[in-house]
């Protein structure tokens, strides 16, 4: 969504740096009151540096546990305080790390887009032995 503009005036698109300072403050946040959240991450055009004027934000939240169904997964992270309209993909540990065996495309784009929001635990890596060669997953 565009921001107003000092002058109240002129909406204006926010600057890329803004949106990610700002991301990187919900992160925090989050962090501080969710302690199973383990790492939060922005992928898509914010992630590859690539945004423009009517990109959205696409936010990837790990969680060491996860029982609820996807579409229930969404409704605990507020995401209004953000100055764009965001996208969230939200995973448990186990399904981050299963990630190239079940789904490897997404994988790889996740991999080279993600900019992680703070530190990543080591925990978090993916399998060190699988290496992406064309469309699949192989075992290096």
């Amino acid at each position: 969504m565009p921001v107003p503009s000092p002058s109240g005036f002129v909406r204006r698109w926010p600057a890329a740096v803004e949106v990610l300072e700002q991301a990187a403050a919900w992160a925090a946040l989050q962090r501080s009151g969710n302690s199973d959240l383990l790492a939060v991450g922005v992928f898509g055009s914010y992630g590859r540096g690539t945004a423009s004027v009517g990109s959205d934000l696409d936010l990837l939240l790990i969680l060491q546990r996860c029982d609820d169904p996807i579409w229930e997964r969404l409704r605990r992270w507020d995401t209004s305080s953000l100055p764009l309209a965001c996208d969230l993909l939200v995973y448990s540990l186990e399904e981050w790390r299963s990630l190239p065996q079940w789904n490897p495309k997404l994988a790889k784009a996740l991999l080279n887009d993600t900019r992680w929001l703070g530190e990543m635990p080591a925990a978090m890596a993916l399998p060190e032995l699988c290496r992406f060669q064309g469309d699949g997953v192989v075992d290096g």
